[in-house]
C-alpha cells in the first residue's frame, strides 16, 4: 500500500480574500467578487468586469524593489506560497532543499509585462523594454521566483495546460512524492490575465459574460441563462509532505491529498467534447489513484464556467462516471460563481476549498443560480452552502484544448 500524502499548508490570494480563512468564509457565504474593472481602462472593450484581486500589497511579502521586477501574477504566486509554507511549519535548510519541490503553474504567465512591454517597444524603441522582462513574463516564473524566496532546490517547474494547469500541478506533485523523487512540494499555481489584450482575447473566442450593467447575476454557472465566464486572478498553493515525514515533526495535516486524473479530449481546440468523455475518464483515472469507489464521492467541485458548452459537457461527464443514478446523489458546485475564472489558479484553489469543506463539514455553494437547464439537471447547491460531513472529494479541471485535470482529497484520519 502506498505512503499518503498530505496536505499540511495552504495559502491563498484570490477575488474574495487575501488568505485561506478569508477565501473560505466569502465562499461558504456565497459573496461574489466580481465588481467593474479598475486595472485598466477597459471602455474600449465589450467587456467591463473582472475577479479582481483586492488590496493585495506585494510588499507584506518581498522587497519593494523586488516587487517591482516580478509580475502580478509572480507576486501572486510568492505570497500563496509563502503562507503555505509558513501555516505547514516546514523550515528548509541546506540539508533538505534538494529534496523539496517548488511546482507552481501558470496557464499564461506574465501576460501584463508582455502587453506593456510591447507597447514600449512600439512607441519609445527597443532600449526602453525592461531587462527583466523574460524572467516577468515566462510562465514558470511564478515556481522559479518562489524556489528563489524559499531557497528550494529540487524540481522547480510550471505546468501548462491551459485552465487545467493548477490541477496538473498539484497532481504532478503528488506524482513526484509518490515516486520517491521527493520529500515534500509547495504545490499550486498563479494567474494574473485581466489585462486589456487578456480580456479582449477570451471575449473574442465567445467565453465572456458581457453583463457589464447589472453584473450582480454573473457569472452563473448552470443556469439556462447563463451567458460566459468572468475572468478572474490570483493564486493558491499547498505544501505536500509524505505522512510519515510530516507526523514525525508533529506537522497539523489537514487532508490527504488522495488521487489525480489526466486526459485530453483530443477534439477541439477550444469546445470541449460533447460527450464528457475525457472528463469522465480524468475523474476514473483520479478515483483509481485515490483507490476509491465512486459510491465514497461526497462532493465535487465542478469546472462550472458559466459557458454553455462546458456546464453542459461536464455534467455529461459526471453522469458517464458516476452513472446517472447516482449522479444525481452528489452535491456539486461551482466556486467559479464567486471568484471568477482564474485560468491555470482556479483549480489550486479549487482544492483548497475542498479541504476546508472536508474539515467543516459546510460545502459551498452555486451562486447566482436561477433557472433549471435540462441539460444541466445535477445537484448544484444552489445560492446557499450546505451542511454535509463528507470523507472524499473530487475537483474537476477542464481547460482549453481538451485537457482534463481531476484532484480527490480525503478526510485524515
Amino acid at each position: 500500500m502506498q505512503e499518503r500524502i498530505v496536505i499540511t499548508g495552504m495559502g491563498t490570494v484570490n477575488p474574495l480574500g487575501l488568505d485561506v480563512n478569508e477565501s473560505w468564509r466569502n465562499a461558504i457565504n456565497g459573496v461574489s467578487g466580481v465588481e467593474h474593472i479598475t486595472l485598466f481602462d477597459s471602455s474600449p472593450l465589450q467587456v467591463h468586469i473582472a475577479a479582481e484581486v483586492k488590496g493585495f500589497a506585494p510588499e507584506k511579502y518581498m522587497d519593494a524593489k523586488e516587487a517591482r521586477r516580478r509580475d502580478r501574477f509572480e507576486q501572486f504566486s510568492i505570497a500563496a506560497a509563502n503562507q503555505a509554507l509558513t501555516q505547514s511549519g516546514f523550515v528548509i535548510t541546506e540539508a533538505n532543499a534538494g529534496r523539496v519541490g517548488a511546482i507552481i503553474s501558470s496557464a499564461i504567465g506574465g501576460l501584463g509585462s508582455l502587453q506593456d512591454a510591447i507597447m514600449t517597444n512600439h512607441l519609445e524603441g527597443p532600449r526602453r523594454v525592461s531587462p527583466f522582462l523574460i524572467p516577468m513574463l515566462m510562465a514558470n516564473g511564478g515556481a522559479g521566483m518562489a524556489a528563489i524566496e524559499f531557497g528550494i532546490k529540487g524540481p522547480c517547474f510550471s505546468v501548462a495546460s491551459a485552465c487545467a494547469s493548477g490541477a496538473d500541478g498539484i497532481g504532478t506533485a503528488l506524482m513526484m512524492l509518490r515516486s520517491g523523487m521527493i520529500d515534500a512540494a509547495l504545490a499550486g499555481a498563479a494567474e494574473a490575465t485581466i489585462t486589456s489584450t487578456g480580456v479582449a482575447a477570451f471575449d473574442r473566442v465567445g467565453a465572456m459574460s458581457r453583463r457589464n450593467d447589472d453584473f450582480s447575476m454573473t457569472p452563473q454557472p448552470f443556469d439556462k441563462n447563463r451567458d460566459g465566464l468572468v475572468m478572474g486572478e490570483g493564486a493558491a498553493v499547498i505544501m505536500l509532505e509524505r505522512e510519515s515525514d510530516a507526523k514525525k515533526r508533529g506537522a497539523q495535516i489537514w487532508a490527504e491529498l488522495a488521487g489525480y486524473g489526466a486526459t485530453a479530449d483530443a477534439f477541439h481546440v477550444t469546445a470541449p467534447h460533447e460527450k464528457g468523455e475525457g472528463g469522465a475518464a480524468a475523474i476514473r483515472m483520479a478515483l483509481a489513484s485515490a483507490e476509491a469507489n465512486a459510491e465514497d464521492v461526497g462532493y465535487i467541485n465542478a469546472h462550472g464556467t458559466g459557458t454553455m458548452l462546458n456546464d453542459q459537457s461536464e455534467t455529461r461527464a459526471v453522469k458517464a462516471a458516476f452513472g446517472t443514478d447516482l449522479a444525481y446523489k452528489i452535491p456539486i458546485s461551482s466556486t467559479k460563481s464567486m471568484t471568477g475564472h482564474m485560468m491555470g489558479a482556479t483549480g489550486a484553489l479549487e482544492v483548497i476549498f475542498m479541504v476546508r469543506a472536508i474539515c467543516d463539514g459546510i460545502l459551498p455553494p452555486t451562486i447566482h443560480y436561477q433557472t433549471p437547464d435540462p441539460e444541466c439537471d445535477l445537484d448544484y447547491i444552489p445560492n446557499h452552502s450546505r451542511e454535509k460531513k463528507i470523507d472524499l472529494a473530487i475537483s474537476n479541471a477542464f481547460g482549453f484544448g481538451g485537457h482534463n485535470a481531476v484532484i480527490a482529497v480525503r478526510k485524515y484520519q
